[in-house]
């Protein structure tokens, strides 16, 4: 297994040239498929996430901390800082390709408003039970996409990654399973409201596992995940593929498709160990959110641990948590570090190396991050200060590491410090300063609004 640390962190051009490299030359339909990797060793019974029995790191988003959310240079820079696996959350357009988004409607994350010749296609839609209004991927076309350009969220939160505004566009499947393979990093693939995209005439499923089987990821050895909120797609799925599935469960309410379908069973109901055998029949994990492994009292600090992970595993499954972030507004009160009279409190980095060290102890196979790098760095720490606590716990079939070797930037040293103070220093291509700690970038963590995906 190649190193985890894989180069330090990766500066990326922000001019043409570093586009054209992520994207290549011409477009999707001119190139032949590339070959895929050769799959790895088929995991046994047994066997977490890794082979070391580290969890593995999914990056979510992309280095959404750092970068625009999911555009090629977040996913770029994701593997370049230690990730496993990219996460990308897909929607289909109106021509029915598959590209990534967070949602379908493109207002937050596109600078879809500053085009006069879609004004009239803002309208509001009933989507999964809930209206909304803006510009959504199924009124458009692929190419009318491509004029658009991708701006961060929350840019006031996060200065550092809005200073890439518009210069990325928003990525197709294809674009992004070329990267994976090319920097030998695996997906982590979110199928958005697979319900309401089947109710327009435009299924998520078969466009996506026919595009991946053109790159040669068809099966439960292959570096891919698929995973949903819904469980009535992951049925389909596990009818249509060997490909792992997991069944995300959020922290309240319940799947949409049970909930139209009258079904009164709640994501509360799914995590209980009857629940989980029951998802167990159809996907091989679950993703859940940190509270749900660990939940918080009224003041932020940590309460026992529940038997989420153990439970899940008896039934077989892998267990994957969602979102591990660096400051302390988002960190148990026992790992938050500073002065709380400090308006910036919130806002300043954790003690995120002992908050995974935790999660590593508590045998979970897989964490989304949005630094991996933060994580990456993270879960080195814990394994190099007590790697007998790190260990196989994981159930069977549990994720392995995509082939190849990521594009190495140079000589790095990566130091690494019990609160999670990185600093790298060495050679690099251009952009980041080399020796810059990324926990200091003003506003590369900022806390973000989000929803489900936490």
């Amino acid at each position: 297994m190649p190193s985890r640390t894989r180069g330090g962190l990766l500066a990326m051009l922000a001019g043409g040239t570093a586009l054209a490299a992520l994207y290549g030359a011409h477009p999707a339909a001119d190139r032949p498929p590339v070959t895929a990797p050769a799959p790895a060793p088929a995991p046994g019974p047994g066997r977490s996430a890794c082979a070391d029995g580290t969890p593995i790191v999914i990056a979510h988003r992309g280095a959404s901390a750092l970068r625009p959310e999911h555009t090629l240079l977040a996913y770029d820079l994701a593997i370049g800082t230690g990730a496993d696996y990219i996460e990308c959350d897909l929607v289909s357009t109106r021509d029915h390709v598959l590209v990534a988004r967070h949602e379908n409607e493109l207002s937050q994350t596109t600078d879809v408003a500053l085009h006069p010749e879609f004004a009239a296609r803002r309208t509001t839609k009933v989507v999964n039970g809930r209206p909304r209004t803006g510009w959504f991927t199924e009124d458009f076309t692929l190419a009318e996409l491509r004029t658009l350009r991708a701006r961060e969220r929350c840019p006031g939160q996060r200065p550092g990654s809005a200073a890439y505004d518009g210069l990325d566009r928003i990525p197709t499947l294809d674009e992004i399973v070329r990267l994976a393979q090319r920097r030998g990093a695996g997906l982590h693939i979110e199928t958005k409201i697979p319900s309401y995209f089947a109710s327009i005439g435009l299924p998520l499923e078969e466009p996506l596992l026919a595009t991946l089987a053109r790159y040669g990821w068809d099966d439960a050895t292959d570096p891919v995940f698929i995973q949903s909120f819904e469980t009535g797609n992951l049925r389909k799925l596990h009818a249509m593929t060997r490909l792992r599935l997991i069944q995300f469960i959020a922290d309240a309410g319940a799947p949409y498709d049970l909930v139209a379908a009258g079904d009164p069973r709640t994501y509360d109901d799914m995590v209980t160990p009857a629940g989980l055998r029951e998802i167990a029949r159809y996907a091989d994990g679950v993703g859940v959110v940190t509270r749900r492994i660990v939940p918080r009292g009224p003041h932020g600090r940590s309460l026992p641990s529940t038997s989420l992970v153990a439970d899940a595993h008896a039934a077989g499954l892998l267990v994957h948590v969602s979102t591990v972030r660096a400051q302390n507004g988002r960190l148990p009160a026992e790992y938050r570090r500073g002065d709380r009279r400090d308006p910036r409190y919130r806002s300043l980095p954790g003690d995120a190396a002992g908050w995974l060290d935790r999660l590593c102890r508590l045998g979970v196979d897989g964490i989304f991050a949005d630094d991996p790098g933060v994580a990456r760095a993270g879960l080195d720490l814990a394994r190099a200060t007590h790697p007998a606590a790190i260990r196989p716990t994981g159930a069977g079939g549990g994720a392995t590491r995509a082939a190849g070797t990521a594009g190495a930037v140079g000589a790095v040293g990566v130091t690494v410090t019990r609160d999670v103070g990185i600093r790298v220093t060495g050679t690099r291509t251009s952009g980041t300063r080399a020796d810059e700690d990324p926990l200091e970038r003003d506003g590369s963590r900022r806390r973000w609004a989000d929803t489900i995906t936490a």
